[in-house]
């Protein structure tokens, strides 16, 4: 169980191998997930989707989102955060390189 969000990291996210996603708390109407990126993007012509909104916060790191209806990427620091609508397509172009992505 993951006690610290800046601790205590999946073997794939100290590698840095892959995205990886742990879920802190899942109840009938909500979900707290803990991402930790290490310069994964979105593929090529992918777009999410989802049913249900999203509030995203970055707690440490950066990354870029594209948002289908806004000309530029946005650029997410740590403390940012942004709600994305259900259904909104979305994707993220790039995440940090220099240090993990904590979402």
């Amino acid at each position: 169980m993951v006690t610290n969000l800046f601790k205590d990291f999946p073997v794939n996210a100290h590698e840095r191998n892959e995205e990886t996603l742990e879920s802190l708390l899942m109840k009938p109407d909500m979900r707290i997930e803990r991402i930790i990126s290490t310069g994964q993007a979105s593929p090529p012509e992918f777009w999410y989707s989802q049913p249900h909104s999203e509030w995203v916060a970055v707690l440490q790191g950066s990354a870029g989102l594209n948002f289908e209806n806004e000309k530029e990427v946005r650029v997410m620091n740590s403390g940012d955060f942004v709600n994305i609508p259900a259904l909104c397509r979305h994707r993220v172009e790039w995440t940090s390189t220099e240090e993990p992505t904590i979402w």
